[in-house]
């Protein structure tokens, strides 16, 4: 057909999009290319803290945002990153494309933090690791490399609940969400026996996603008895297993803590797909820098899937960014660096479970009978308060506590300034 004609079949018929039918009004004389696009909604996360910023409360706290903020509430620059980057300046480095698959150094150094130092599957060149936009990023890479090479199951299995994100990801990349029992709200903890049920339904060869440590958005994790439990039934369903991990060492203050279930899995015989970030632990929020990895079956597996995944790449976006590969690469090279980001990344740790701590303390002082527990058993930077809807809502209007309408806190938004009216709120709504 000829493009007027084209054009002109379009002119009052109708627009066949995602399979529905939309009307648009369209004229070679008037014409709009975009009339037809409806108004999306508006981010949950972003709507909590434009409200926050609008509210003239003294008193107003933001618990939407995920990242870390000092006890004054500001951003948090870890010292070892300007030591770090204080070093670059005298390298006097440039500024040219880094490879398709990022800055080896950081490739190295990043599956050797998540693996530890002694593993073999580095030294036996099993990994095919590439630098990603993120943990955001690797976990599109991933995504993108299972929808065109997983030879089996178009269905991702997510924990219910889990990060946002990572559904649409999933679906952006032409996958199927499944979901497997995780959250229980009756107790705020881990429906342990929901999700190994669920699981041992999955049907074979799927793709079963798991958060390494720090659940977001509940902050419920598995003990190590219950994740050996989890990779037995995982085992014997064969699936393939995907873990994000984008808190290493901010949950628990201890980065070989926070990664052992990557390693006991692997160490129990699973070959995974790795997503790593460095948001959270270096403090790089804006710097974008997290890394992909697939672990292979022998190094031909590794080299071929690594080409593959370039391949997938370099259309993407081509090169990823320099900078904050840098730092990582300085940081975790240098022992001395390294020893002091170790000590950051510890103190960042420990002040969110401080913040946890004084809030059910605080719960308790003021006359709270509720079963705050769950405050302290949960880790990591969010806490499901197991608030409902109308408890939120009447937090946000009497008290401008402000937050996402499941209940979920960022614990880095409270301080041992706010922790005391926070704690009085929470009563006032919950009593």
């Amino acid at each position: 057909m000829a493009q007027s004609a084209r054009l002109m079949s379009l002119s009052g018929g109708l627009f066949k999009n995602a399979g529905n039918s939309i009307p648009i009004v369209f004229s070679q004389k008037n014409s709009s290319w975009w009339s037809h696009v409806e108004m999306g909604p508006p981010d949950a996360i972003l709507g909590v803290t434009e409200a926050f910023k609008r509210d003239n409360n003294p008193k107003k706290i933001n618990l939407g945002v995920g990242a870390y903020r000092d006890d004054n509430g500001k951003p948090f620059v870890l010292p070892s990153v300007l030591k770090a980057e204080e070093k670059m300046r005298g390298k006097q480095l440039d500024k040219e494309y880094s490879p398709i698959s990022g800055n080896m150094e950081f490739c190295k150094h990043s599956i050797n933090l998540a693996l530890g130092d002694d593993n073999t599957i580095v030294p036996n060149g099993l990994n095919s690791t590439v630098q990603s936009i993120s943990g955001t990023g690797a976990l599109w890479i991933g995504a993108k490399f299972i929808e065109h090479y997983f030879p089996f199951s178009r269905d991702v299995y997510l924990p219910s609940p889990s990060w946002g994100n990572h559904a649409q990801i999933v679906k952006l990349a032409k996958l199927n969400v499944k979901s497997y029992r995780y959250y229980d709200p009756k107790t705020c903890g881990l429906d342990f026996q929901g999700a190994l049920d669920d699981i041992s339904k999955i049907p074979e060869k799927s793709v079963i996603l798991l958060h390494a440590c720090a659940h977001n958005p509940t902050g419920v994790d598995p003990k190590p008895e219950q994740w050996a439990e989890l990779s037995n039934v995982i085992k014997k369903r064969n699936l393939f297993i995907f873990f994000d991990m984008a808190y290493q060492g901010f949950a628990s203050g201890d980065v070989n803590r926070d990664a052992q279930a990557v390693r006991y899995f692997l160490k129990d015989g699973h070959r995974i797909a790795l997503a790593q970030s460095y948001a959270k632990n270096f403090g790089l929020y804006g710097e974008r820098v997290g890394a992909f990895t697939l672990v292979n079956a022998d190094k031909d597996e590794a080299a071929r899937t690594l080409s593959q995944l370039k391949i997938l790449i370099r259309p993407m976006y081509s090169n990823p960014p320099i900078h904050g590969a840098r730092i990582v690469s300085e940081i975790l090279g240098d022992s001395s660096l390294k020893k002091e980001w170790l000590s950051d990344v510890k103190g960042m740790a420990d002040r969110i479970i401080s913040v946890r701590t004084k809030l059910r303390e605080n719960l308790k002082k003021n006359g709270s009978t509720r079963d705050w527990s769950h405050i302290t058993d949960q880790i990591g930077m969010f806490c499901f308060t197991g608030l409902n809807a109308s408890q939120v809502e009447n937090l946000t209007k009497n008290y401008s506590v402000y937050l996402t309408k499941d209940g979920r806190i960022s614990m880095a938004g409270v301080t041992s300034k706010n922790v005391e009216y926070l704690a009085h709120a929470i009563h006032e709504v919950t009593k």
